[in-house]
């Protein structure tokens, strides 16, 4: 039982009247009535309090979350009292969020139930803990408050970004991709694959006629090509401690994960096989390319247990293992981070071996903070040294760029934030070229 500021309030009006009434004495006479109110009142409170249960509150939500995205929970909060209420319904989320603002006000009338609905964002994969629902209920007299503690203690898995998934699945089944930010590629030549021979029709290419069968048929025929199938397309994550800088609270180790875990669903959408590699001071993991109807969550699944390290990335390893695992050509998409051209070379020569055998996309990422801090008006000296200081670490990521493309190698720079889109555009540009 919590005593309520009204409470307080009308006893320090009691107290007052008390001392008043040493100059006046019908004020110590009515302080004597106040107080016996007062003390039937705060019975009579008691006794609607806690007569019986009276609240019960629980809370729905996804059994795991999405990292980096807004997910839904909702508390029930339902009356059994027979008069209205005022409550606090206050919900012990986990503590990594740090979080003072879960803590709600609602009013209930007689045998009345309400619905709270708010998010969270982790930025973080692991296990959150939920608390209990506490509730603060006081009746229309106001005196006191009565604590319920409902719900249980609730462990929620926090997974790559598969809301993400499921929205890009939603706007490719109704062929909205460019809603995100997806271009439509137009294809260069044909497709490289034959599926059929077909009547022309109006607006068929006219590249496409088949001569030999338009005379043995004595009509236009013409060939209808399919995208070519079965292409391995395989994620690549470094894990060392360049992907450990965070952008808007999230690493940029999960900015990767959540973008290779898109790629992955668009890559199976578009028929080809899909797998997934993690490494760092040696080779951790690999996903074989599938595309069967289970594949989706083997690879979620092994996204969710991986953690960068402190240690250096060994690309030697990495050249070694793909030898021995990956025997087709496929597309390596490796996500990483340089923060200069020195940092480039000493991993160039693994690089360039891997593009020797397979088609190589290498993702870095850009300092937003850096390059808008190089865009500010310098004000002093020291400031003028560190804007120029700013502007080499700019000009160097280009620099990365042009050396990687220098070398027959594909290159993306992008910022964390726009990172699953652009891959999703260079892959499908690179794909309508046949690049791989």
């Amino acid at each position: 039982m919590f005593l309520t500021r009204r409470f307080y309030l009308s006893m320090t009006v009691i107290v007052l009247l008390f001392v008043a009434g040493f100059w006046w004495r019908y004020c110590y006479w009515g302080a004597f009535a106040l107080l016996a109110l007062l003390g039937l009142l705060l019975i009579l409170d008691i006794v609607m309090l806690y007569h019986k249960r009276g609240i019960d509150a629980n809370r729905s939500c996804a059994e795991r979350f999405s990292n980096g995205d807004d997910n839904k929970i909702e508390l029930r909060v339902e009356s059994s009292f027979n008069f209205p209420l005022r409550l606090n319904v206050i919900d012990e989320i986990p503590f990594v969020f740090q979080r003072r603002d879960i803590n709600f006000s609602l009013s209930l009338n007689r045998l009345e139930g309400k619905t709270i609905i708010y998010h969270l964002r982790p930025t973080k994969r692991g296990v959150y803990g939920f608390g209990k629902i506490r509730v603060f209920a006081s009746s229309p007299i106001g005196l006191i408050q009565r604590r319920f503690t409902c719900g249980n203690d609730q462990d929620i898995k926090v997974y790559p970004s598969y809301l993400m998934l499921n929205q890009y699945e939603l706007l490719a089944i109704s062929n909205n991709l460019s809603e995100l930010g997806i271009k439509k590629i137009r294809r260069i030549g044909n497709n490289t694959e034959f599926e059929q021979i077909k009547d022309y029709v109006s607006g068929d290419d006219y590249r496409t006629i088949n001569w030999k069968a338009t005379a043995r048929r004595n009509k236009l025929m013409v060939n209808v090509y399919t995208d070519e199938k079965s292409q391995q397309v395989i994620n690549v994550i470094d894990k060392g401690r360049v992907m450990q800088q965070a952008f808007n609270g999230m690493t940029l180790l999960d900015y990767a994960i959540n973008a290779s875990l898109v790629l992955s669903y668009i890559a199976m959408h578009k028929e080809d096989k899909a797998g997934v590699i993690t490494f760092e001071r040696q080779f951790d993991s690999f996903v074989r390319p599938e595309r069967s109807d289970s594949h989706m969550q083997k690879i979620l699944d092994n996204l969710y247990h991986q953690e960068s390290t402190f240690g250096e990335s060994d690309y030697s390893s990495l050249c070694v293992n793909v030898g021995r695992y990956v025997t087709k050509r496929s597309l390596l998409i490796i996500y990483t981070n340089f923060y200069g051209v020195n940092a480039l070379n000493r991993q160039l020569s693994y690089l360039k071996q891997l593009s020797n055998n397979h088609v190589v996309l290498v993702v870095f990422f850009e300092d937003t903070e850096l390059y808008d801090y190089s865009r500010e008006p310098s004000r002093d000296i020291q400031d003028y040294y560190c804007h120029a200081v700013a502007q080499n670490v700019t000009y160097e990521k280009q620099a990365i760029v042009a050396r990687l493309r220098q070398n027959g190698i594909f290159a993306l720079l992008t910022k964390p934030e726009n990172l699953t889109v652009g891959v999703i555009n260079r892959y499908l540009e690179m794909k309508a070229a046949h690049s791989f």
